[in-house]
């Protein structure tokens, strides 16, 4: 689950309601007391690391202190739970296999210099992991900010607001293992071991599906289901139990198959009442890629509930405690710097300009700057790379195929109420809404973005293809109506209850690809036919789609291909068009 960032740059907007807030701001040294303890205004965060006076570091290295919060009381508790073991899993074991390939593989006598396009998770990953072979990656960002679809940005008060509401999950092995390698694991906050969703037949009411601890998957995953009965009933479970078995039977192999089926059409196919596909996977389709089961791929639903249910953690959530650019891009960046590679924001690329036999001989940015290399990745959203893919290119089947992939609209809602709302949970929820797909309350689930005395909810809006046009004050009133069954005692939609302080809008025109039937054949392979030339992101073939554990995986997989071809690269030997291939 996770937002983007549009061709251009995300378009954000922020609207004071009422009178400007005035905030009580206190000293570091007084807040550090206060984070971490239970003490003083009641609201503390337990079991994961105080983030106390930290100050924000920007990428120039300018320091700023962080906005500090009004600590009226309010008896507000939010404990975040234990890291789960994930580390003795197969998928984690192979995630940390192939990052040690890196550290430990043969020092290069001549580092390749490889200029990455795009500071994302995919591209930021793909310099990482080259640097740890020893090579020295140039990372170039089109905009001011790190992070692609986890971008962030900090308005006039001090508050960010982000391009998605990032969750990171148990069954996101590679995503766990660069944690770990950058020392961050305690950034995480993990919350219980829940999905919850709202009610929409019974206003201001959750059901909720909690996995027992002391089960081993796939039984506390079975269990929490059957302990279900607000959702689906017990015909209900029956029938989607039985549908199931020929995807638990078929293994991954099946799984590939049912490409060619929307969520909606296999459901029916498998004899699945309508029923389940309404209750649960409209919830789950919206997460997953912001479209309905209509359009989705069972294929994307079939690969999370795979590793949902033979992982037991799989399904485990955390939020990072803080903005993503600053508490995971820039230690990745400073990673990278201290291995003798570069990041360079405001890097924008204009133009690839070829050699004679159609290579790449540099990346022309739109100050004129012209950027050589012995490789180079493209990481930008596929929309992107097709805007400035050469002419020559276009009818090469491996690019040609990419017409198929394009980016989903997303919209991403922020809204601050004048007060703490108590009709929500320190987790994610599901909303269950036409128009909203999974909200939080940021100012209980976040350390950074607490706030004992005022709410603010973090929504993202999907599908939203039909909304992405309108005015900001549409979106927000939407929001609202829905907010008001979702909060009916708090939230009115003409704001006779909670008032809106302000509020952000970020919209993408062009998200992650969207997932629909028959898409796997068109996801292409790091390394393309054009020698030098590679790609990344979640987009690119790697079996988690499109999702930021995609994204880090394709980078590590474009990182390999890189280092496969080293002696062809460094010999510069003529270069010709040839089909990429599964090696």
């Amino acid at each position: 689950m996770t937002g983007c960032a549009c061709i251009s740059a995300a378009s954000s907007s922020l609207r004071s309601i009422g009178q400007s807030r005035t905030r009580h701001r206190e000293s570091a040294s007084r807040r550090g007391a206060l984070v971490g303890t239970d003490r003083a205004s009641g609201f503390a965060f337990r079991g994961g690391e105080s983030m106390g006076s930290s100050l924000r570091i920007s990428l120039e290295g300018s320091v700023r202190p962080r906005p500090e919060r009004d600590e009226r009381a309010f008896q507000v508790v939010c404990i975040d739970h234990p890291r789960p073991e994930l580390e003795n899993t197969v998928n984690f074991l192979e995630a940390a296999k192939l990052s040690a390939s890196f550290r430990s593989a043969t020092r290069p006598a001549k580092p390749l210099k490889v200029v990455i396009a795009g500071a994302g998770l995919a591209g930021l990953s793909t310099a990482k992991y080259l640097a740890d072979a020893g090579h020295q990656p140039l990372l170039l960002e089109a905009r001011d900010v790190l992070g692609g679809k986890v971008a962030a940005w900090k308005d006039a008060d001090g508050d960010w607001y982000e391009t998605g509401l990032h969750i990171f999950f148990g069954a996101y092995p590679n995503v766990q293992n660069l944690f770990g390698e950058l020392g961050i694991d305690d950034r995480l906050q993990w919350k219980e071991h829940s999905m919850i969703f709202a009610m929409p037949n019974k206003p201001g009411e959750f059901s909720r599906f909690d996995f027992p601890e002391a089960l081993p998957a796939p039984f506390n995953g079975i269990l929490a289901i059957l302990k279900n009965n607000e959702m689906l009933t017990w015909p209900d479970k029956i029938k989607f139990a039985i549908g199931l078995l020929p995807a638990m039977m078929g293994g991954q192999a099946y799984v590939e198959a049912q490409d060619s089926f929307t969520v909606q059409e296999w459901m029916r196919k498998q004899g699945i009442p309508d029923r389940v596909t309404k209750e649960v996977f409209i919830a789950m389709s919206k997460a997953l890629n912001f479209i309905n089961p209509d359009e989705l791929s069972m294929q994307c639903i079939l690969i999370a509930l795979n590793r949902f249910l033979q992982e037991k953690h799989g399904s485990k959530m955390a939020f990072l405690d803080g903005n993503p650019p600053e508490r995971l891009c820039m230690p990745i960046v400073d990673h990278i710097r201290s291995l003798g590679g570069d990041v360079r924001l405001n890097s924008r690329i204009r133009r690839i300009e070829l050699n004679a036999d159609g290579t790449v001989k540099s990346f022309i940015l739109n100050d004129g700057d012209v950027i050589e290399g012995d490789a180079f990745v493209f990481a930008t959203p596929v929309d992107i790379l097709k805007l400035l893919l050469p002419e020559s290119w276009k009818e090469i089947p491996y690019f040609k195929r990419l017409e198929k992939l394009v980016g989903v609209p997303v919209i991403n809602v922020h809204i601050w109420f004048d007060r703490k709302l108590k009709n929500t949970y320190d987790h994610l929820l599901f909303s269950r809404s036409p128009l909203l797909s999974v909200y939080a309350d940021m100012s209980v689930t976040c350390k950074e973005y607490y706030n004992p005395n005022q709410s603010m909810l973090e929504l993202v809006f999907a599908p939203a293809e039909e909304w992405i046009s309108r005015s900001d004050e549409e979106i927000i009133e939407a929001t609202m109506k829905e907010l008001s069954k979702l909060f009916p005692d708090e939230i009115a939609a003409d704001q006779s209850k909670a008032k809106i302080l302000k509020y952000h809008v970020v919209k993408t025109p062009r998200s992650v690809y969207k997932t629909v039937p028959d898409c796997e054949p068109c996801r292409p392979l790091q390394k393309s036919p054009i020698e030098g030339f590679y790609l990344a992101g979640d987009y690119t073939k790697q079996k988690y789609l499109a999702s930021m554990e995609g994204a880090v995986l394709s980078g590590k997989f474009c990182a390999q291909a890189i280092l496969k071809d080293y002696e062809s690269l460094i010999a510069q030997v003529p270069k010709q068009y040839a089909e990429a291939s599964i090696s």
